[in-house]
């Protein structure tokens, strides 16, 4: 997944601005959701790693422009992430920059441009120092169970989401296939997991495809594989998800310990394996992968950068700036 896979079709209506949070310093804490449980705090590595980030756009029009409004998704606190933000840079013609949360697993920040003259770029970027910690998987996996009781937050990671049709009679097929009674939750999930690998075939596509298209082409990329991981899982009652990073995507599982209390674990469905951990650095950008979008019928996937002008004879482009800077240059 690349930046021009992202960015296609961005011309979507601006999110409806939900919660405002300050410009400096840490965003706010992680969600119901998204909450550090004691599982989660023994396979987190004891040294986040530290990188600095930068998120924003780059507009420009061949003719003069009026009334534009934009967002950018930016990443926000997970038990595994901390994120500080260190500065905010912006040209002359661009407007308050305001940050907001449309959803519990999303942050963006938005700001407007009044008048835009032709040939004249208009940017805001937002620069990060993230904190990131690897995880690593649980010692004992006996423990997990699936099912009971889910928090009403999580259910919702056990409907169809755009690409990911659990409910289709092929995904329940093959689900209903690689159930093992014989099983533990967690070596049940793993048995999903092998088998996605095993028998999809890694292939770099610009487009996101639909987990039954590779299920039929047998063959399909980071989104392709994740989709299909969590299309399974939901169809065996186990809540999973997608996390979105730049550049890439992954999947997380989620399952309950002996204590009731249940934690959202990561896999890397395409590249290294990496089953229950991540030694994953890059920010993550959201978690979740069905949102609504203010005036948009269909739910999407991500909440990508957005823009809409009122005004703009000739259209402006944009530039997504996704980037990752020297550290020693953020000092």
């Amino acid at each position: 997944m690349n930046n021009t896979k992202l960015i296609k079709n961005f011309f979507a209506l601006l999110v409806v601005l939900i919660i405002q949070t300050s410009a400096t310093g840490q965003t706010q804490a992680p969600s119901e959701n998204g909450l550090l449980t004691p599982s989660l705090s023994k396979m987190m590595s004891e040294t986040p790693v530290e990188s600095v980030w930068e998120f924003g756009l780059k507009l420009s029009a061949p003719a003069n422009a009026q009334g534009i409004t934009a967002t950018v998704p930016i990443p926000m606190t997970w038990p595994e992430q901390e994120i500080e933000i260190l500065s905010e840079e912006k040209s002359q013609g661009v407007g308050a920059i305001r940050f907001k949360n449309p959803t519990k697993q999303t942050q963006q920040f938005s700001f407007s441009v009044n008048r835009m003259t032709a040939g004249r770029p208009e940017t805001a970027v937002i620069r990060f120092k993230i904190k990131k910690s690897f995880i690593t998987s649980p010692e004992n996996t006996s423990e997990f169970t699936r099912g009971g009781k889910l928090p009403s937050a999580v259910k919702q990671f056990l409907k169809p989401s755009p690409y990911i049709e659990s409910n289709s009679k092929e995904i329940r097929k093959i689900a209903s296939e690689l159930e093992d009674e014989s099983l533990n939750a967690w070596s049940q999930v793993e048995k999903n997991y092998v088998w996605v690998r095993e028998n999809i075939e890694y292939k770099f596509d610009k487009q996101i495809h639909s987990c039954l298209r590779a299920l039929d082409v047998k063959h399909g990329d980071c989104e392709e594989l994740s989709s299909l991981f969590i299309a399974i899982c939901r169809a065996q009652g186990i809540p999973a998800r997608a996390v979105w990073i730049p550049g890439h995507t992954y999947p997380e599982f989620y399952l309950t310990d002996a204590n009731k209390d249940g934690t959202w674990f990561p896999c890397q469905a395409a590249g290294t394996y990496a089953f229950g951990e991540m030694p994953e650095p890059r920010p993550i950008l959201q978690k979740g992968d069905r949102f609504r979008v203010a005036g948009q019928r269909q739910e999407v996937r991500y909440l990508r950068p957005t823009l809409v002008a009122k005004q703009a004879p000739q259209g402006v482009a944009i530039e997504w700036i996704s980037r990752q800077i020297n550290l020693e240059s953020s000092k």
